[in-house]
């Protein structure tokens, strides 16, 4: 069984800088991509970042300049810096990965339970 457990979120100020990370843990042979999405109320889930296991990233425009998603490969965790937070940041922050159990064998994505950042004065 896979896990992917996100951390990090919480009520933080306009102009705040957090860090959100998501660990994933089991048999996990190799994780191909990671992902951070986002779903603010009433709105539709959003990809924000995207990191592949080689390091190539992918930004949302709204973030560009201002997150930085990373991963450290040797604990199968990924990161997202978050700087200058804006109130329309504010959603549930889910980590998406997607992995492979053995070798050669077909992939599977996984979700985590989501953390709530709330950008707010």
């Amino acid at each position: 069984q896979v896990q992917l457990v996100e951390s990090g979120g919480g009520l933080v100020q306009p102009g705040g800088s957090p860090r959100l990370s998501c660990a994933a843990s089991g048999s996990i042979f190799s994780i191909n991509a990671m992902f951070w999405y986002r779903q603010a109320p009433g709105k539709q889930r959003e990809l924000v970042a995207a990191i592949t296991s080689g390091g190539s990233t992918n930004y949302t425009d709204s973030v560009k300049g201002r997150f930085t998603i990373s991963r450290d490969n040797a604990k199968n965790t990924a990161y997202l810096q978050m700087n200058s937070l804006k109130p329309e940041d504010t959603a549930v922050y889910y980590c998406y990965a997607h992995t492979l159990l053995r070798p050669g064998g077909r992939p599977y994505d996984y979700w985590g339970q989501g953390t709530q950042v709330t950008v707010s004065s």
